[in-house]
């Protein structure tokens, strides 16, 4: 009897493809091989060796193998097999998640030969206009051990310009440098940071590495240092051929967070993003796959890498919402890291000043340890927070008098000041003060954001954009007004009051260009006279010494919210911008505008004692029956008319009937039209987190043998960040 295999395909089937195996190839689980697929040729993964075929069936032989090793090794394929599993997503699409686009498309999983180039002259023999040559070469002459030709191009140089110094004679290619070589280490300290008494005490409670599995919660304080106690573990924790993993939750973060990484771990560090093009993804990947004893520095992505010496996980900033993926492979990354140290036997540290309240309620049940650092590192003390009731106050641009002035008091001091504003563009909605017309988007149930610095309405649904009118488009009244605050209008009416002050806007269309962000934290970090204006990518984990009062415009927007998960999100934003106060030697303020500073929400956030507003909001969750209490899952269907969205959900609902699965819906999703596509949703929650796993297993496989109407798309979103 021939050999068989069972192959994954990196397609949206919840299915496994069976191939005979060729005399004399030996694969195992994990391995790329190429196969035939209808008519054309695929790369597929081994999931299965000496399956039994079928009888009667001739089966399609696997064509050849990629490498004589496998890609994913036994460990990586066990944790995305799990995934697979629990978010209920097809296995092939899991496991080719673990791999970089380019050997997803087929390329060999070696990485092409460093093009390194030196300077051998200096420019004297150059003509007089040969000025970019010129800069070229004295560039290169900078960097006595050369660079890479990557690097060069970076630099704003050009191949034609390289070529024709190298036809001149006046740079050659050379072989690169030993990664490893004196010259190529930068510098980094042996030893990690010194520790305060209260960081000491934190890391004595933290489980070592070698020790086997544990999951520690560490609450930590905004600027307490908890970066610092990570360096600290690291140092002390990991061998000099051990791997570890760093998760931060935005790309922003990375290089503030690589460059003190580095300063303690040299070239052991690498990084993983969505910023980064194949080749490098293919680097990392292959140091990673190898087994070199890298510190990886990711967002959620990096846990699915193949690990092969993974000896410990830090997950930072464990409560923000972007470690949950929100299309495609619904999965969690902090969830997996806490699953993949599990499997790995190796510790787990989740880091947080506003820890989520799943994890929350792990440590209360005695799943996670709880870790406290409650004191701010050097001589800092944490923010005065104060609610501002703005109501029947004059406004301008959204920020009352006493803000105002309580800027004008920060700058005069020499300081910096924070205003945050939790929506960019210049203004949420256009509207005419004659016929009350409102701009909305023609493809979803949402209205256009004003840009005025690009003179455009666009959606932040869809990313529909069109040009800006002076005159309503309905009536042509001049009545045609912005209405509302946004991160370009704050930023005009602060340039306005303050002309001599640098304003700085801190926002996802302002750092769209590569290396923006770096910039921005460079001016801010030199530490004169600014005002930062910003959303919430300035709320997380960024270090601004100087900044010594935050301005929350308006917080009122999740306390009314139908979104469970509203108050939660809330104060950990509130929490997290205020932490950017006074993080050295200067005293913080917090200044919070609302018009409902009698809430008790808010009165208990100005005491800054986060688990005690945990605990509180816990026991709405438990009263209300939602997770963590709950397990939770929500079934969405997309169509071109909600009719064909509900007839989808109707098929679904009968087949939830089941003890202890309560169901709610199907209901049009909150913003019910997006990208002209109309949406609606069947919530289900389950007292038994594994009753409900089942459960969904067999809806899937049932749906899959359904013929449902052309242009239905249903997905399955479980633990869901978001139910609107």
């Amino acid at each position: 009897m021939p050999l068989t295999a069972r192959i994954a395909l990196n397609r949206p089937l919840r299915r496994l493809f069976d191939y005979s195996v060729p005399e004399g190839v030996r694969l195992v689980p994990g391995q790329r091989v190429r196969i035939p697929f209808g008519r054309q040729q695929a790369i597929g993964l081994v999931v299965q060796t000496g399956v039994e075929p079928l009888p009667g069936i001739n089966l399609k032989p696997v064509i050849a193998t990629m490498e004589d090793w496998p890609a994913l090794p036994e460990e990586t394929v066990s944790l995305l097999s799990w995934a697979s599993d629990y978010y209920q997503h097809p296995l092939g699409e899991c496991l080719f998640t673990a791999l970089p686009p380019a050997l997803r498309r087929g390329r060999k999983a070696e990485e092409k030969p460093v093009e390194w180039w030196v300077a051998c002259g200096h420019g004297e023999a150059l003509p007089a206009n040969a000025h970019r040559q010129r800069a070229l070469l004295e560039w290169l002459n900078r960097h006595s051990q050369g660079a890479a030709g990557s690097d060069i191009i970076r630099a704003g140089f050009t191949r034609t310009q390289l070529r024709t110094l190298c036809d001149r004679e006046l740079v050659k290619s050379v072989s690169p440098p030993s990664p490893h070589s004196a010259t190529a280490e930068p510098e980094f300290l042996a030893t990690g940071p010194t520790l305060s008494g209260a960081q000491a005490a934190a890391a004595e409670e933290l489980a070592s590495a070698g020790s086997g599995f544990s999951a520690s919660l560490l609450y930590g304080i905004t600027g307490s240092g908890k970066t610092e106690l990570y360096l600290h573990y690291l140092k002390q924790n990991l061998g000099t051929e051990d791997q570890a993993l760093v998760l931060v939750p935005e790309i922003n973060l990375t290089p503030q967070t690589v460059a003190r990484f580095r300063h303690y771990f040299g070239t052991r560090i690498v990084v993983w993003h969505s910023a980064l093009n194949d080749g490098e993804r293919l680097t990392t990947w292959l140091k990673i796959r190898n087994g070199e004893p890298v510190i990886l520095i990711g967002t959620r992505s990096a846990v699915l890498l193949p690990f092969t010496g993974l000896q410990a996980i830090i997950v930072d900033e464990e409560h923000d919402s972007s470690y949950k993926q929100g299309e495609g492979f619904r999965y969690s990354g902090r969830d997996l890291a806490v699953y993949r140290a599990h499997l790995n036997r190796c510790p787990v540290i989740l880091g947080s000043a506003t820890p989520s309240l799943e994890s929350v309620y792990n440590a209360q049940q005695g799943k996670y340890r709880l870790v406290r650092l409650e004191e701010r590192a050097g001589n800092a003390t944490p923010p005065v927070i104060s609610l501002l009731d703005i109501r029947s106050r004059p406004l301008e641009g959204g920020l009352s008098r006493p803000a105002l002035n309580a800027i004008e008091q920060t700058l005069a001091r020499g300081e910096q000041a924070l205003v945050f504003v939790n929506r960019r563009g210049f203004a949420p909605v256009m509207m005419c003060f004659d016929c009350g017309h409102m701009v909305e988007c023609p493809r979803c149930d949402t209205r256009l954001t004003y840009h005025r610095r690009d003179r455009a309405m666009r959606c932040h649904h869809c990313d529909y954009q069109t040009a800006a009118t002076e005159h309503c488009p309905k009536c042509q009244s001049d009545a045609f007004k912005p209405v509302g605050q946004g991160t370009e209008r704050t930023e005009d009416i602060l340039a306005t009051a303050f002309p001599d002050t640098p304003v700085v806007r801190v926002d996802r269309d302002s750092t769209q260009r590569k290396g923006s962000i770096q910039g921005i934290l460079k001016q801010v970090n030199s530490g004169e006279p600014c005002v930062l204006v910003g959303t919430q990518m300035l709320a997380k984990g960024h270090d601004f010494p100087n900044v010594t009062l935050v301005v929350v415009v308006n917080a009122d927007g999740g306390l009314f919210s139908v979104d469970f998960r509203a108050p939660e999100q809330l104060i950990q934003t509130l929490l997290q911008v205020s932490g950017r106060a006074g993080r050295g030697t200067k005293p913080g303020k917090v200044l919070v505008q609302t018009c409902h500073s009698d809430h008790p929400l808010l009165k208990t956030l100005c005491e800054g004692h986060y688990l005690d507003i945990a605990d509180q909001l816990l026991s709405e969750r438990d009263e209300g029956q939602f997770p963590p209490f709950r397990a939770m899952a929500i079934f969405r269907a997309e169509a071109d008319t909600m009719e064909k969205s509900l007839q989808v959900l109707d098929v679904i609902k009968p087949l939830t009937n089941a003890p202890g699965i309560e169901t709610w819906g199907p209901l049009p999703a909150m913003i019910a039209r997006r990208a002209d596509k109309h949406r609606a949703q069947l919530v289900l929650n389950a007292r038994n987190r594994k009753r409900l796993n089942t459960l969904l297993t067999g809806i899937c496989q049932e749906l899959d043998r359904r013929k449902l109407p052309a242009g239905v798309k249903w997905m399955i979103d479980v633990d869901p960040q978001e139910t609107g």
